[in-house]
């Protein structure tokens, strides 16, 4: 065969690598070691290699390497085999300690972080088996072919070795094959040879499997979903379609498995943590982790750009790239040591944060728990990893620390980090760098987050971006579906409005009252927490559920609208499932009442405890019921389906929905199941528009320009107020600065202008000499501010729960929409969403509607349905319906245009078998035929008709059939004789019926 496995793949591993074609005749090869410093893989064969089947170390080049890389040992070259024996030695225990921990141990051999006495007076010294500081002076060979003995004889396809150290395992496979792919060989790496030959695998930094197509990489022990590609990293991701060919992967294999990215990735980028089931993990950088943290440490240690924005999408692996990102920094000598500070903006993505690194066991890792203790540690000048929230800045003092050595990265940077408490941080370490990381794209809308992280230095604002699109495509992340399942409610507003005018006038109030009421109860909440429609959807999700989630072993999560939704959800779901079948996991603050808090409130340690029954597989608490908690920061693989009842938009709305798509065994896809009604928000929440981000930068410069003039303006209306007065005093002061209406509107106008400046560049520097003006606008805007609500808590505490209920009472449920279509959010239809938000198929469909329209104009039922399509196009315009509503109508219309066409053509088809069926009788009239051919063709159409089936000309029965029929009814008058007559009008029948 001219393509194969060996000729194929394998040795154009070798060839790319190593410059050595094995399809081409070979010279003699030498036996001499080669030198140092060739700084590229050197290929020799297996047979040649200086060891026997179950020695996995070449001892002979790795006692080269103890002694040109350690003095100690030059000096005294019989202490190399004290380390070889010692490294042995773990070879050994793989057997009894796994092979994680075998691994985990000798990795810090090849990271020099062990020591020897094998200094003076015997002082124990570090002892290097790479050099990672000058690469080219360590070894690189690469073989093939490599006959390993140990459980089983095994012969990988591909090993690397750095200095007599195999760290590399590849797997090759057959390219022409279609059954055949890059996961037969991971597989076989992954539970064949780990397992028969692990000695093999206790250096091993990562293997990889190819078959020429598709090159994926993993750490020993990890499941096949949790291998990943490995990309270009100057290739262009916005999510455009990989090349194919062994060109591409050789290109990918020339970038992963280059020398200088496998010594990074050695020392860097391959951590060992603890997961949720308390077992050893070995964690190895996926690409965008290696790339972004790289990007990040270059702009630190070159010291000119001091900040960047990195936009890596939910689910992608942002927490680890922090990990990785601090690790690095505070191995870098050239950083001397710096501070790196994990800023968070909530309780809940403190714990993750802090509980990412802490099973990453990194070291000197600070958790700060007050504010007190993260000022100590600032002006003591912590070199540290702190982690910490936004919050603990608000009392920060300005230049508390001006070293530049330390390193902010900021988790979700589009909230509150764009804020006051981030212009206090930065004041506090006017010379650190900030990095903002977020898992969503950040549209116009947050130009704040531009201004405060991107650079224009960076193309798109960004520098680095792994997108939706990109994790998908690498099966970093799962696609979504949206399965919209809209409930139908109707409203009884006659009975309402009447019952509503009894309450008004029984309790006697005022016009104004009354709307006020009518206002406050009416809101959105009121008519979603109606226990009709909650009982319809929870009996929706109760079927859904188990025909759809449950088989497959996964669990669901129930958002709901507000904290007391979750507890009526919750009462219906422990009507259909038992009562440890869902968590209820919400806030509780120090105004709620006693009861309510015991029964609904759970600290730290009971959460954490109750997440882990959820994340169990075999535990039976299947849902989890929440509105604001563990919509961000909560990663659970498990959780597959989001049942969604609540409104949510841009960010919130993505950190939500991606809590579905986390990979997880068998887990095809994440699933969202709205009965909300969001999917046009997911959709406009994933919109990205470069331009527009670029005009909101340089619109923000204006506003700078602005901003003096803008609190000037505002200043103006107080000018003969001294301003130092505090108390009633001074407020009484500002306020008889306005004593007329037009004069507090006046100053409003302003107030509004300066605040939009203000918000717009906040958290800029450019604000810090006016803060003292703004604050004191600010007290006395709102002091003069109108109130918001002008009904009393009094009133709406006596009427509010009845004028809730009233609502609740004539709010009917009809069922719930399953005929919508299912949307699956995948690559391609989100680049649709980004390029063209009108889909084409949708105006083809609008196209081809108009033109059937045009061709029967006049005619009754297609001008109803010209019509039909006219009104929908305009209230799509005048967005008074979703694009999901304006879709399923249009769907609608066509299926009843095919239908209106159908019943046409089989008027017309009727019309014309008839009309033959006449000619032929009239053809065949004689003076003994009767003239009443037309009720001859009726009769004979009639009993047809009734016995006639699709393809019954085909079939015995069904041309004995319609041959009786047609007999029976030439019986009636007279003609079953003319078995002429017969024959044709039987002929006429089976061409036209």
């Amino acid at each position: 065969m001219p393509f194969n496995e060996l000729n194929s793949v394998e040795y154009f591993i070798i060839q790319r690598l190593s410059g050595v074609n094995l399809n081409q005749p070979q010279p003699p090869v030498s036996e001499d070691l080669p030198a140092y410093g060739s700084g590229k893989w050197k290929y020799s064969p297996a047979k040649t290699l200086k060891r026997e089947p179950q020695d996995v170390l070449l001892e002979s080049e790795l006692k080269v390497a103890l002694a040109r890389l350690n003095p100690e040992i030059q000096a005294n070259p019989a202490l190399a085999d004290e380390v070889i024996y010692k490294l042995r030695a773990i070879l050994l225990t793989v057997t009894h300690v796994g092979l994680v921990r075998a691994n985990e141990e000798f990795s810090k051999w090849i990271r020099g972080e062990k020591t020897m006495p094998f200094g003076e007076n015997n002082r124990y010294v570090p002892v290097r088996l790479i050099d990672f500081d000058d690469p080219d002076q360590n070894r690189y060979l690469v073989t093939n072919q490599l006959r390993v003995t140990a459980h089983e004889t095994k012969i990988p396809d591909v090993v690397l070795f750095i200095n007599g150290l195999p760290v590399i395992v590849g797997e090759a496979k057959t390219p022409i094959r279609p059954s055949v792919s890059w996961l037969d060989g991971a597989h076989e790496v992954h539970s064949v040879y780990e397992n028969s030959i692990p000695q093999l695998f206790v250096p091993n930094l990562f293997s990889f499997a190819t078959e020429g197509k598709d090159l994926y990489y993993g750490g020993i022990r990890s499941p096949l979903q949790f291998w990943a590609p490995w990309r270009l990293q100057d290739e262009n991701t916005s999510g455009m379609a990989k090349a194919l060919g062994l060109q591409e992967i050789g290109s990918e294999l020339s970038s992963l498995l280059d020398p200088r990215t496998v010594l990074d990735m050695l020392q860097h980028f391959a951590i060992f943590a603890t997961d949720k089931k308390k077992r050893r993990i070995k964690i190895v950088a996926r690409f965008q982790q290696y790339g972004g943290t790289n990007l990040l440490v270059d702009r630190v240690r070159a010291g000119q750009i001091k900040k960047g924005l990195i936009w890596h999408f939910q689910g992608s692996g942002k927490s680890l790239l922090m990990v990785f990102a601090a690790q690095k920094l505070r191995k870098d000598p050239a950083l001397k040591s710096p501070t790196v500070i994990i800023l968070v903006d909530r309780v809940d993505l403190d714990t993750q944060i802090t509980g990412t690194f802490n099973a990453a066991d990194v070291p000197n890792l600070i958790a700060t728990d007050s504010i007190e203790e993260l000022t100590k540690l600032l002006k003591a000048d912590t070199r540290k990893i702190i982690t910490t929230t936004i919050y603990k800045f608000r009392d920060a003092q300005p230049h508390m620390n001006e070293r530049h050595n330390i390193i902010v990265l900021v988790d979700e940077a589009h909230r509150t980090q764009e804020g006051d408490l981030a212009r206090k941080m930065r004041a506090a370490l006017p010379n650190a760098f900030f990095f903002g990381l977020t898992g969503t794209p950040i549209n116009k809308a947050d130009k704040n987050t531009f201004w405060a992280f991107g650079s224009e230095h960076d193309e798109g604002g960004y520098l680095t971006r792994y997108t939706f699109q990109d994790s998908l495509r690498d099966n970093a992340t799962l696609k979504l579906h949206f399965e919209p399942r809209l409930v139908n409610v109707h409203v009884d507003k006659v009975n309402l409005d009447k019952l509503f005018r009894e309450m008004i006038e029984e309790a006697a109030l005022s016009d104004e009252q009354a709307d006020a009421l009518s206002k406050k109860a009416a809101k959105m909440a009121a008519f979603l927490k109606s226990p009709e429609r909650i009982a319809t959807i929870v009996e929706d999700i109760a079927q859904h559920f188990r025909e759809k989630v449950e088989p497959h072993g996964f669990k669901a999560m129930i958002v709901t609208p507000d904290r007391y939704a979750c507890i009526q959800y919750k009462e219906e779901l422990d009507k259909r499932f038992p009562e440890d079948a869902s968590l209820v996991v919400i806030s509780t603050s120090a105004n709620d009442d006693w009861a309510f808090k015991q029964r609904w409130g759970l600290d730290k340690e009971q959460l954490e405890k109750k997440i882990e029954l959820f994340e169990d597989k075999d535990s039976p608490m299947k849902f989890v019921i929440v509105t604001a908690k563990l919509l961000t920061g909560f990663d659970a693989p498990i959780l597959q389906t989001m049942y969604l009842d609540k409104s949510l938009k841009d960010h919130t709305l993505l950190q939500a929905i991606c809590r579905t798509n986390r990979l997880y065994p068998n887990k095809k896809f994440g699933r969202i199941v709205d009965y909300f009604g969001i999917f046009d928000d997911a959709a406009l929440a994933l919109q990205f528009d470069e331009q527009s981000v670029h005009a909101v930068i340089s619109n923000l410069q204006e506003l700078r320009e602005q901003l003096p003039d803008a609190v000037a303006k505002c200043l103006q209306h107080f000018a003969s107020v001294d301003r130092t007065l505090v108390g009633f005093e001074g407020l009484e002061a500002a306020q008889s600065a306005l004593p007329t209406d037009e004069g507090r509107d006046a100053f409003a106008q302003d107030y509004n202008y300066l605040n939009k400046i203000w918000e717009s560049l906040s958290p800029d520097n450019v604000l810090n000499p006016h803060q003292e003006d703004y604050r004191w606008l600010s007290a006395v805007y709102q002091s003069l501010k109108p109130a918001s609500d002008n009904i009393g808590k009094l009133w709406w505490h006596a009427l509010g729960a009845k004028t809730t209920e009233l609502i609740h009472q004539n709010i009917h449920v009809t069922g719930i929409d399953h005929e919508l279509s299912e949307y699956v959010l995948d690559a391609n239809v989100i680049d649709d969403l980004f390029q063209n938000p009108d889909p084409k198929e949708v105006k083809k469909l609008e196209r081809v509607l108009v033109n059937r329209f045009k061709k029967r104009a006049g005619q009754p039922r297609f001008q109803e349905l010209s019509e039909r399509l006219e009104t929908l196009r305009s209230r799509a315009e005048a967005g008074l319906i979703t694009s999901i509503e304006f879709i399923k109508e249009l769907c609608k219309l066509a299926q009843e245009t095919v239908e209106a066409e159908k019943e046409e053509l089989d008027q017309q088809e009727q019309k014309t078998a008839k009309a033959a069926l006449t000619e032929l009788f009239l053809e065949a009239r004689t003076d003994q035929t009767p003239a009443i051919a037309e009720r001859i063709v009726n009769d004979i159409d009639n009993i047809v008709k009734v016995v006639r089936f699709p393809g019954w000309q085909t079939t015995s029965s069904g041309e004995r059939e319609v041959q009786k029929s047609l007999r029976k009814a030439l019986l009636k008058y007279q003609l079953h004789k003319e078995q002429a007559l017969f024959e044709k009008a039987y002929a006429y029948i089976k061409a036209y019926y």
